[in-house]
C-alpha cells in the first residue's frame, strides 16, 4: 500500500514595523527619511526575542528606512539577509505628507473632500485589490522559500490588515480605527502545503504601545 504524500506545513509572519518618529505628525506614506523612535527600536528588538524560538529561515522587508530598520534586530537574530521586496511596501496615499484631520489638517480645505468621494476603491490612494494582488504574491513567494519553516515579512499596518481581511473574507472597506493590526504585531498564516489553514495575532509589544490617535482614518503606517 502506498502511503500518503505528506503536507509540509509552512508559516508566514507579516509584521508590522515599530512606531515612527514624527514629531509633526504628518502622514508619512511612502515619504523617504522615517525612521523608528527609540521606542520603535525597543518594540523592534522586543519582537526579536519573542521569535527567537522559532524555526524562521527567510526574512523580507519593505524598502522604507522604518521597516529595514525593524527588522534588524530580527536579522541579527537568525544571522538572515533580508531580501527587500517593493511589493510589501506602504499603501500610495494622496494625503502623504498632510496631516491628517478635520480641524487641524488637510481635511479643512474643501479641495480635499473630493478625494474621499469612494471609500470603495478607495479614491485617496492604491485600490484595496491592488494591495491585496502584490501582498498575496509576496506572500507566496515567502512560502515557496521557506518551505516546511517559517519566513517574517516586516510591512505596514494597512497592506498586512487588507491582504488578512480578503483571506478571512471581510469587505475590504472598513473602519481603520477597528484594524487588529498594532505596531510591531505579527500577523502569522499557517499553511499546510499552498492552503491557508489558520490565521494567528499576536502583539509582543503589546505593553509598549503609545496611546491611540483616534482621528487618523485613512492609509496606513
Amino acid at each position: 500500500m502506498e502511503r500518503a504524500a505528506v503536507t509540509e506545513t509552512t508559516v508566514v509572519h507579516l509584521m508590522r514595523h515599530g512606531e515612527v518618529h514624527n514629531p509633526t505628525g504628518v502622514l508619512y506614506g511612502r515619504i523617504p527619511d522615517f525612521h523608528l523612535s527609540e521606542l520603535g527600536r525597543t518594540m523592534a528588538e522586543r519582537v526579536a526575542e519573542h521569535v527567537k524560538g522559532r524555526d524562521i529561515v527567510h526574512l523580507v522587508s519593505s524598502p522604507l528606512e522604518r521597516a529595514q530598520e525593524t527588522m534588524e534586530p530580527i536579522a541579527k537574530v537568525f544571522g538572515l539577509t533580508p531580501d527587500i521586496d517593493e511589493r510589501v511596501i506602504e499603501a500610495a496615499n494622496l494625503f502623504e505628507g498632510k496631516k491628517f484631520g478635520v480641524g487641524d489638517g488637510a481635511l479643512r480645505n474643501p479641495s480635499a473632500w473630493w478625494l474621499l468621494r469612494n471609500p470603495i476603491k478607495p479614491s485617496w490612494g492604491e485600490p484595496y485589490q491592488q494591495l491585496v494582488r502584490r501582498m498575496r504574491d509576496a506572500i507566496e513567494t515567502a512560502r515557496q522559500k521557506a518551505a516546511g519553516h517559517e519566513a517574517l515579512i516586516v510591512s505596514h499596518q494597512l497592506p498586512i490588515w487588507i491582504v488578512r481581511s480578503a483571506i478571512e473574507g471581510r469587505r475590504l472597506p472598513h473602519d481603520p480605527r477597528k484594524r487588529q493590526c498594532s505596531l510591531a504585531s505579527l500577523t502569522s498564516f499557517t499553511f499546510h502545503g499552498e492552503s491557508i489553514v489558520s490565521v494567528g495575532y499576536a502583539e509582543p509589544a503589546k505593553d509598549l504601545l503609545p496611546v491611540k490617535n483616534t482621528k487618523k482614518f485613512v492609509g496606513g503606517a
